[in-house]
């Protein structure tokens, strides 16, 4: 095992959390960063990821993925990286397994019809959303609401993709509560959380779109990232089905980016000459990164996902209907809030952006199957794409 690198985050030097805890009662054996995982695992809104748009919409097919599978690949990914590097594995952890936690239903369809019916209030982001649901809408704890998770975990879902020079209110609200230096950079294993988010969808939607008959071997060798790794998966296997064949393209293909951002990010690590966690923040760039050759193929690849699978006739067509859910939702209830269920008419504020940010809230937490049967509660039949 690798031993702790002087970079890596040590929970018994962190910042701790926002509200003190009660002492004497038992915990068990575990660090401050493996009790912000464990919340986390164990909170509602995480348990509603299993119903939660990735890519294709959740209740389309059982074996799609969803953000609750792709959470834990992200996870299972980073801790591996994390380990190979000396980071802390489960603040790492903890990060991969939150950073999603915001979205609303039917994935980024419903971010954008959110977005554009809180205008108004100040948009909507998922990333900000994130950081609101898990320090003041979740309210598991007697005397504090949100997870209370510890300064570093908090931090690194602010940020994992880096400094934010412009956040959202809901961001801007999180920064001012914790102090979360958005101008700088987190800590390494924030930056790992990004990657390893990167490496899991770009492979993994692959894996799904074959699945969904989106995308054919043949159009995937057009990029030379997955051409390179077809070539040698059918080498070694030169007699197995595509079908299995692609399986083996996507389990190697994450294995080369893997190594590679290791690689790189042991090479920047030691050209910056950081000796400590407060240096990584104070370096001015990502010090986990890929290769200049591996972030242009990988970039490449983002590309062809884009015009083949996300932007995909078929897939346009369910994100416009899923659109239409989540703004119905948000029309009815902002015309008669009364609508809302009792635990949450109970809470309406009185006034502007608050009022919207609560439907906004409400919403935001549905999961597809949830928000469908809302919407013909109030507004009226979905005309949801055939599979729902």
């Amino acid at each position: 095992m690798v031993p702790p690198a002087p970079w890596a985050s040590d929970p018994a030097t962190g910042r701790g959390r926002l509200h003190r805890e009660s002492a004497g009662v038992p915990r068990g054996p575990r660090d401050d960063y493996q009790r912000d995982r464990d919340r986390i695992i164990h909170s509602i809104a995480f348990r509603r990821l299993r119903h939660k748009t990735q890519v294709f919409l959740a209740p389309d097919g059982d074996h799609f993925r969803v953000r609750l599978t792709h959470s834990l690949e992200v996870a299972q990914i980073g801790r591996t990286i994390a380990r190979a590097l000396g980071l802390n594995e489960d603040l790492t952890e903890a990060v991969c397994l939150a950073h999603d936690i915001g979205h609303p239903p039917f994935g980024h369809a419903g971010e954008d019809a959110l977005k554009a019916a809180t205008m108004a209030a100040g948009g909507f982001d998922h990333n900000g959303h994130s950081l609101r649901t898990l320090m003041r809408i979740e309210r598991s704890y007697p005397r504090f609401d949100g997870l209370n998770l510890t300064w570093e975990t908090l931090e690194g879902l602010a940020k994992h993709n880096g400094p934010v020079r412009h956040p959202g209110w809901a961001l801007a609200e999180a920064d001012a509560e914790a102090g979360l230096e958005l101008g700088t950079w987190p800590g390494l294993e924030a930056q790992i959380a990004a990657l390893a988010d990167d490496i899991a969808y770009d492979n993994h939607d692959i894996d799904d779109g074959l699945r969904a008959g989106l995308l054919t071997p043949a159009q995937l060798l057009e990029v030379p990232l997955v051409a390179r790794g077809w070539s040698a998966a059918k080498a070694r296997f030169p007699d197995i089905s595509d079908r299995r064949l692609s399986r083996e393209l996507v389990r190697q293909q994450i294995g080369t980016m893997v190594l590679d951002l290791i690689a790189e990010t042991r090479r920047r690590i030691a050209e910056s000459g950081v000796g400590d966690v407060a240096d990584v923040r104070a370096a001015g760039r990502a010090l986990a990164a890929f290769s200049d050759a591996m972030r242009e193929e990988e970039r490449d690849l983002k590309r062809f996902m884009y015009a083949n699978l996300y932007h995909h006739p078929r897939q346009l067509e369910a994100a416009a209907a899923a659109h239409d859910v989540v703004a119905g939702l948000f029309a009815a209830f902002r015309a008669d809030p009364l609508l809302m269920p009792e635990e949450w008419r109970a809470a309406l504020p009185a006034d502007e952006p608050a009022l919207s940010r609560h439907i906004a809230d409400y919403i935001a937490g549905m999961t597809d199957r949830f928000a469908i049967r809302e919407y013909e509660r109030v507004v009226g039949p979905a005309r949801m794409p055939e599979g729902f």
